[in-house]
């Protein structure tokens, strides 16, 4: 089928992208889902520093490909041996498959799936090969899902099933930032209710972090980021106060958990000092190759304080987004306030520099526009 896409040609083009455009949007054939695998209609994609990455070189990556990872819609078709999905079903996508058959699927506790990591890497299906094609040529998927068109074949592995009453672009954000960054403070950093929480970088994955922690009762929450538009709306996203790492450094301020969502040596660095003795920092930011850090490794032992890095919020994403999609029907984590614009596909390559530029935290691109029309009333207006 043939079906319109935002394609990724040229990694590291000059800013600003919207003269530049190294992301085209354009018709591409889409074949039909093979065993295992499921066509779904997009309704929403978010737009995720982990696209801009790749379109900046921070990440490597090939090119051509079809961006986007973080999406939500419905299942139109399942292909062969595809058993826990159904037609009609609306789910959330996730970027890291979970093959369940490899051995870091099948170990004890908890590890990235194998064959996920090598598809991945390969730009191409948990199953091998490519369904994305234009003019002969094969299109690398983005983490197996390439949520930026119109509709995406994807692995079962690749969706988790979510109630149909999640408005769409709240199901995009629940299979990136929510699982990220709620994982990274869950799973990874072993949060509990009663502990001082601390969130530097307030993008995306840093502001679901914030939500999850005032969602599981800590004791306290403190955003911390060099954007002064971002710390002055940090309590609407529950922080109970807000500094520059500057201030919080020089204020004295140690926390029980610090997740580090940047991804630049300086912001570990400081996540590090601003952890508590027995406290644990925890990293999701995504650095350059090759970046480094610089840490006092005597206080690191004598205080008992442990670095632990986290993808993909460290957890089996089928049981977490369960988890926030409870949440968030209850009440306790109102993910909509993460989504501060809306683009159209054409849009995209405007999207990333007011991403890139600090202005957005989540803007959502509109596959199906019906299907976000209640989400965009609910946050018209808001701006970091």
């Amino acid at each position: 089928m043939k079906v319109k896409a935002a394609v990724l040609n040229e990694v590291g083009a000059v800013r600003p992208y919207r003269d530049s455009e190294p992301i085209s949007v354009r018709e591409v054939s889409l074949a039909s889902p093979g065993s295992g695998e499921v066509l779904v209609r997009m309704e929403s994609a978010g737009v995720c520093h982990s696209d801009l990455s790749r379109v900046s070189g921070v990440r490597d990556c090939r090119t051509p490909m079809v961006l986007g990872h973080e999406g939500c819609g419905i299942v139109e078709e399942v292909g062969q041996d595809v058993r826990d999905v159904k037609v009609g079903d609306k789910v959330t996508m996730t970027f890291m498959p979970r093959c369940g058959e490899c051995p870091s699927c099948q170990a004890p506790g908890w590890s990235l799936c194998e064959r996920g990591v090598a598809a991945n890497a390969a730009g191409t299906m948990l199953a091998g090969g490519r369904r994305l094609s234009s003019n002969g040529v094969a299109l690398d998927h983005h983490g197996g899902v390439s949520a930026f068109a119109e509709y995406a074949v994807v692995d079962a592995h690749s969706v988790v099933v979510i109630p149909a009453e999640i408005p769409s672009p709240v199901g995009a954000l629940l299979g990136c930032a929510v699982l990220t960054g709620g994982g990274a403070l869950i799973n990874a950093g072993r949060a509990t209710a009663g502990q001082r929480v601390a969130v530097v970088g307030l993008g995306g994955v840093g502001l679901a972090a914030a939500l999850v922690a005032r969602a599981i009762d800590a004791a306290t929450v403190t955003a911390i980021d060099t954007n002064m538009a971002k710390l002055a709306a940090a309590s609407e996203f529950g922080a109970d106060d807000a500094y520059t790492p500057d201030e919080a450094l020089d204020a004295g301020l140690r926390f029980d958990i610090v997740v580090e969502c940047v991804g630049h040596p300086l912001a570990l660095e400081s996540a590090v000092k601003l952890t508590a003795v027995g406290g644990t920092t925890v990293t999701v930011g995504l650095a350059g190759r090759g970046s480094t850090l610089n840490v006092d490794m005597l206080s690191l032992v004598i205080e008992a304080r442990s670095i632990v890095g986290s993808y993909m919020g460290s957890g089996i994403p089928k049981g977490d987004i369960g988890r926030y999609v409870g949440m968030y029907l209850d009440g306790r984590l109102p993910i909509e306030k993460l989504i501060t614009g809306h683009t159209s596909l054409e849009g995209i390559n405007r999207a990333m520099d007011r991403l890139d530029e600090g202005l957005e935290i989540r803007q959502i691109v509109d596959l199906d526009p019906a299907a976000s029309t209640e989400d965009r009333t609910l946050t018209a207006g808001r701006r970091p």
